[in-house]
């Protein structure tokens, strides 16, 4: 081959388009993962106030066997509030509530939960997740402590057995230990009045 028939392949070579690179999908990973996540708290933010998000596998059933000691220094008029255990479920509709003093929303949902301690047929009991006995005495020494007991639920054992997802959560039990109804999130105002009681005035009104 002659020096210019050279020339002429290496000009016909050059003519011809560059073959494409695929795009690496490797670097768009941190980018789906972010949106993924975006998107699960966004959903969580705006439906986790909704109970039907997240069905409970234990509506209906009896609650947990579990027993609670107190939170060391919590009183209530002059009294030392008691933990609690199942049994102290029995015989009475019971409204327990899952709260922290380091839970923003607890502290958001507190005014509420003064209101509900007053409806007349039922007991108001606190869990205590996950928090320091000094904590929890400021919490409620500063916002009122509506609950008649409160167990210390320190290590988070009784919180996995009740089925939580997080702090708040408030369930509502009739008179045979039975979970009716649970409300996931903090309660506010407008799910208090037009969620949550009419779902405790059922459980009130089947008289169990």
């Amino acid at each position: 081959m002659s020096a210019s028939d050279t020339d002429l392949a290496t000009e016909k070579s050059s003519d011809k388009p560059a073959k494409k690179r695929g795009f690496p999908v490797f670097v768009l990973l941190p980018l789906i993962v972010f949106i993924a996540l975006a998107g699960l708290f966004l959903f969580q933010l705006t439906m986790g106030n909704d109970p039907q998000t997240i069905p409970s596998a234990l509506i209906n059933k009896p609650a947990p066997d579990f027993s609670l000691s107190a939170v060391e220094g919590i009183s209530r008029d002059g009294t030392p509030v008691p933990g609690f255990s199942r049994k102290d479920l029995l015989g009475k509709i019971s409204v327990v509530n899952v709260f922290a003093s380091w839970c923003v929303p607890c502290r958001q949902e507190h005014p509420l939960l003064e209101e509900l301690a007053k409806v007349d047929g039922i007991q108001l009991l606190g869990i205590n997740y996950k928090d320091k006995p000094e904590n929890a005495r400021r919490f409620l020494g500063s916002l009122g402590n509506p609950y008649s007991r409160i167990g210390a639920d320190n290590a988070g054992r009784a919180a996995i057995d009740w089925g939580v997802y997080g702090v708040p959560e408030t369930f509502v039990i009739d008179k045979e230990g039975t979970i009716r109804y649970k409300f996931i999130g903090p309660l506010s105002p407008t799910s208090y009045r037009d969620v949550f009681l009419p779902e405790l005035n059922k459980v009130i009104a089947a008289g169990r």
